[in-house]
């Protein structure tokens, strides 16, 4: 009766807001917008979201960073594609993992046993959402590496014709993967308004990514006024070696994926014929008294 009681209440309270927010036309609700321009416009925003999102902004006020852990931050999440401050990315975490502390601190009063499971939700869910801009990252540095093979050889075949690396580089956004398109207009931005050599080593810092180090100080080459055409050649053809040996592991672990669900169906066929064979024997012996 009391767990009605407490769960008729909480509904209530809920439901009354939802109804008060749509009239009085709270802005947590104006938001989804705004939302859809930070996470994507391919995205379908719920009003939860915009919730959050208006709540993560006014906790933002109260987050304090230091200028390295900042600085350092604001250039992973641009890179994964983030389009939120510092402040706010730990202000979502934040309340993400706050919400299945509430929801332990509320069934505390109807079954205590239950916070424990409660408090492991909120910590794995403060750990996942830590991590959500280093798992993008590594996803964009994947694509950007896995599209450097064919990035390197349009390099080498510019080289016959120009050094200009700019141009170069402009000509290949064209054509470029959605990642790397992302960093090769931020680099060439950089480059336009700069240096050329430091908007480059910026793209390098900002990846992280070995392969790409190469190419970059290939790229640094040509502007001092090196010949790397036959550098970018080797380096294509290493790249391309690569490639095939990553599709061959992919390649590679494809039969096992099948060999796991062919002993399912063999199980599940086997299961069938003992049901069948044990309905059967069950009405033989029926049969028998």
């Amino acid at each position: 009766m009391q767990v009605l009681l407490y769960s008729s209440i909480m509904f209530y309270t809920l439901g009354l807001f939802m109804i008060m927010s749509n009239y009085m036309n709270y802005a947590a609700f104006s938001t989804g917008k705004l939302v859809k321009i930070m996470y994507g416009k391919d995205k379908r925003v719920y009003k939860i979201d915009a919730i959050l999102d208006e709540l993560s902004g006014r906790l933002a006020k109260l987050v304090r960073l230091d200028t390295y852990k900042k600085k350092r931050l604001l250039t992973t999440l641009k890179v994964a594609g983030i389009n939120h401050s510092p402040e706010h990315y730990i202000a979502t975490a934040w309340i993400k993992t706050a919400i299945p502390l509430l929801f332990g601190l509320l069934t505390l009063f109807i079954t205590p046993i239950l916070l424990p499971i409660f408090v492991v939700i909120s910590i794995r869910t403060y750990f996942k959402e830590s991590r959500v801009a280093d798992k993008e990252l590594q996803k964009e540095k994947k694509n950007i590496e896995y599209e450097l093979p064919r990035f390197t050889r349009e390099i080498a075949q510019e080289l016959k014709a120009t050094r200009d690396v700019l141009s170069i580089l402009d000509r290949y956004k064209n054509t470029a993967g959605d990642s790397l398109k992302r960093e090769l207009i931020v680099t060439l931005a950089d480059m336009k308004s700069g240096n050329y050599e430091t908007a480059l080593t910026r793209f390098e810092t900002r990846i992280q990514s070995p392969m790409l180090s190469e190419v970059i100080r290939g790229l640094i080459s040509v502007i001092r006024g090196d010949d790397a055409t036959v550098f970018f050649q080797l380096l294509a053809h290493d790249f391309k070696t690569l490639e095939i040996q990553r599709l061959k592991s992919e390649a590679n672990k494809r039969p096992n994926k099948l060999k796991k669900y062919s002993f399912l169906m063999l199980g599940c066929m086997l299961l069938l014929y003992m049901v069948i064979i044990g309905i059967a024997t069950i009405q033989g012996l029926g049969g028998m008294f």
